[in-house]
C-alpha cells in the first residue's frame, strides 16, 4: 500500500511538473527567536522578524510574475524529533494566497493513517492553485519508529501545549504531560510553525478505536470543524479539549482561528475514505484562501 501511494506521489510529480526538495535544514530555535509560549491570546497582526524559518515553503518560485509559476509542491525539515529524526513539512498549492490551512497527520506515533496525505486537486491530482496548504505529515517519528503514542521520551505529545496544562502521570504513562509545557522539541517545533504561518485552520488527525470516524472541536473551532465534517462526509461532535491539547492551545493564542482534531479509526486508511479527505482538504483551503497583493 505504502509503495502504491509513493508512486502515485511519483507519476503526479512528473505530469504536474517540479517538486522542489529542500536540503537544507530550517534555522536552530533558540530561545530568543521563539521564547516560551504562554497562553495569552495574541492579534492576527502580531509580526516577529523574519529569520529563514520555514524560507523553503514560502518563498514563490522565481517567475515573469505569472500565478502559476508559484504552484509546485515544496518539501524540507522544519525540525528534529527528541531522538534526532527529520520532521518535515510539505507546502502544497500558492504561497502568495493569503489564507492557509495547516494539517499534522500524525501527533502520536501510533495513530498515523492519515501521514500519508496528498492534498491535490480532484480533478488534476496536482497542487491546487486556488488554495495554500501546508502539511507536516509526522510530528512524532520517534513514536512512530517505536509503534508507540508517546514520543521518544515517553511524553504525550498532546498533554504537553500550556492552555490547561496540568501534570498528569509518569514518564511512559500513556498521557504523561511532561515536566512543563512545551518541554518536548515536537511541541515547541509545532508550535513554532503555527506562529510562522499563522494558519486561518489547523487540523489535526489522530486514530481511536470506534469504528466510525469523526471530527471533534469546540469553541471558536466549531464552524471550520463542521464545515471540513461536511465536506469530508463524516459525523461532528462538538466536545471541550483536553487539559495541554493542541488544538486548546491555538484556540486560546490566537483568537480568529480555528484548531480542530480529525478521528480516524484503527488501521489503514482505506482509498475511499483518503481520497474524500484529501479533496475535503482542498476544498476547505480554497474556501478561506484569498490571492494576496502583488
Amino acid at each position: 500500500m505504502r509503495r502504491r501511494h509513493l508512486l502515485i506521489a511519483f507519476v503526479s510529480a512528473a505530469v504536474c511538473g517540479v517538486v522542489l526538495f529542500a536540503t537544507a535544514r530550517s534555522q536552530p530555535e533558540t530561545e530568543a527567536q521563539e521564547p516560551r509560549d504562554s497562553v495569552g491570546p495574541v492579534s492576527r497582526d502580531d509580526s516577529r522578524p523574519a529569520d529563514g524559518f520555514l524560507a523553503f515553503a514560502l518563498t514563490p518560485r522565481a517567475g515573469r510574475g505569472e500565478r502559476p509559476a508559484n504552484v509546485l509542491s515544496r518539501i524540507g525539515v522544519a525540525g528534529q524529533s527528541a531522538q534526532g529524526r527529520p520532521i518535515r513539512l510539505r507546502q502544497s498549492g500558492d504561497p502568495a494566497i493569503d489564507g492557509e490551512v495547516l494539517v499534522f497527520g500524525c501527533i502520536h506515533g501510533d495513530e498515523c493513517a492519515a501521514k500519508e496525505l496528498q492534498p491535490l486537486a480532484p480533478a488534476s491530482g496536482c497542487p491546487d492553485p486556488a488554495s495554500d496548504i501546508y502539511l507536516v505529515p509526522n510530528l512524532n517519528p520517534d513514536g512512530f519508529a517505536l509503534g508507540s503514542r508517546l514520543n521518544g521520551r515517553g511524553v504525550d505529545l498532546n498533554r504537553n501545549f500550556p492552555a490547561g496544562w496540568k501534570p498528569i502521570g509518569d514518564r511512559g504513562d500513556p498521557q504523561y504531560s511532561g515536566p512543563s509545557p512545551f518541554s518536548e522539541p515536537e511541541t515547541h517545533l509545532a508550535a513554532r510553525i503555527v506562529r510562522r504561518l499563522r494558519p486561518e485552520v489547523t487540523i489535526w488527525f489522530h486514530q481511536h478505536y470506534a469504528r466510525r470516524p469523526l471530527v471533534r472541536a469546540w469553541g471558536q473551532s466549531v464552524p471550520a470543524a463542521r464545515r471540513f465534517a461536511r465536506l469530508a462526509e463524516l459525523p461532528f461532535r462538538r466536545l471541550p479539549w483536553l487539559a495541554g491539547t493542541a488544538p486548546n492551545w491555538q484556540n486560546h493564542r490566537f483568537p480568529g482561528t480555528s484548531s480542530f482534531v480529525v478521528e480516524l479509526p484503527r488501521g489503514e486508511l482505506p482509498d475511499g475514505r483518503r481520497a474524500l479527505l484529501e479533496h475535503a482538504l482542498v476544498r476547505l483551503a480554497r474556501g478561506v484562501g484569498r490571492v494576496g497583493e502583488d
